[in-house]
């Protein structure tokens, strides 16, 4: 069984290794934040505190994008933009990792306490019943500190959360036992 994961689509090319999982794993993605790779890539801002740092993600951010733009993968995305909250098919990165495009919409559900990204993280970790996972620090205060019910994970944290779906999978398939 894949475990999946609600992120942004930045978080590929900033995070390597997201793409070398233990496991399989699925990530699923909102489509405004594939849209957010082409602004980020050709912005002058940096991403990353280091330049050559910078240069790299946004080298990989180009790589994605070229990658997802193929015609069997775009394929694949557009069929998912015709209906609201539709899902792509699962479109591989690697052996063990595939990424899921999902056309969700920003309903304004947190007003401002969250940016429209980051409403249709929560939304879509919601709906999916999946774990968010993110690297800011601040979203997941701004979650906790507004009682949203999503479960979230640290980038940082992203082997043990893996490892715990593991843990709950198989106490899961385990028998209840009575006498």
């Amino acid at each position: 069984m894949s475990r999946q994961f609600i992120m942004e689509a930045a978080m590929l090319a900033i995070y390597g290794e997201l793409l070398q999982p233990p496991s399989h794993v699925e990530y699923i993605i909102p489509y405004t934040s594939i849209m957010e790779l082409y602004e980020l890539q050709n912005s002058s801002e940096q991403i990353m505190s280091n330049n050559e740092d910078d240069q790299h993600v946004k080298k990989q951010m180009r790589e994605l994008t070229i990658y997802l733009e193929q015609p069997l993968n775009q394929k694949k995305i557009k069929r998912a933009l015709i209906i609201p909250w539709a899902k792509s098919a699962a479109i591989p990165l690697g052996e063990l990792t595939t990424i899921t495009i999902i056309n969700a919409h920003d309903n304004e559900a947190y007003g401002e306490s969250f940016d429209p990204v980051e409403t249709e993280l929560l939304l879509i970790s919601q709906r999916e019943s999946l774990p968010l996972l993110t690297d800011q620090f601040e979203l997941i205060e701004r979650i906790i500190e507004g009682g949203v019910q999503v479960q979230v994970y640290d980038i940082e944290d992203f082997q043990f959360a893996m490892e715990e779906n593991i843990f709950t999978q198989t106490q899961s398939k385990t028998p209840f036992l009575t006498e």
